[in-house]
């Protein structure tokens, strides 16, 4: 006889969840065993946490890639936006995740300053 509730059970027997955009088959550990909530191939997460009052979120949109930040330690998070109620994630960059798009988000702001470059030159 098993001591295993039904809740048990499902919370335990959630391995994958299918992306927001591109429909992959995403293990919710990264190769390294970290836990993960987005996919590694487009870096697309779900709205499922809120991430302001804490617990499950009512929203359910799809958190698209914005940017990325470094930390103080010099890890890396991607930060999300919701389409659907514009909040804002951060979450960490895992060992196995989609290193060309990391980068492009990463050097967007020098590549599309607000301002012209230009301006340098009088300084």
């Amino acid at each position: 006889m098993s001591n295993h509730t039904s809740t048990d059970i499902n919370t335990l027997g959630l391995s994958t969840f299918a992306c927001a955009w591109c429909r992959l088959s995403v293990s919710v550990y990264a190769a390294d065993g970290a836990p993960r909530n987005h996919c590694p191939s487009c870096l697309h997460s779900r709205h499922v946490l809120d991430h302001i009052e804490g617990g499950p979120s009512d929203c359910e949109g799809r958190m698209s890639p914005i940017a990325i930040a470094v930390l103080r330690t010099g890890d890396w998070m991607v930060i999300h936006r919701c389409v659907r109620c514009d909040e804002l994630t951060s979450n960490p960059v895992c060992a196995d995740d989609n290193q060309l798009i990391l980068v492009r988000m990463a050097v967007r702001p020098l590549a599309q300053p607000p301002f012209p470059l230009e301006a340098f030159g009088t300084l």
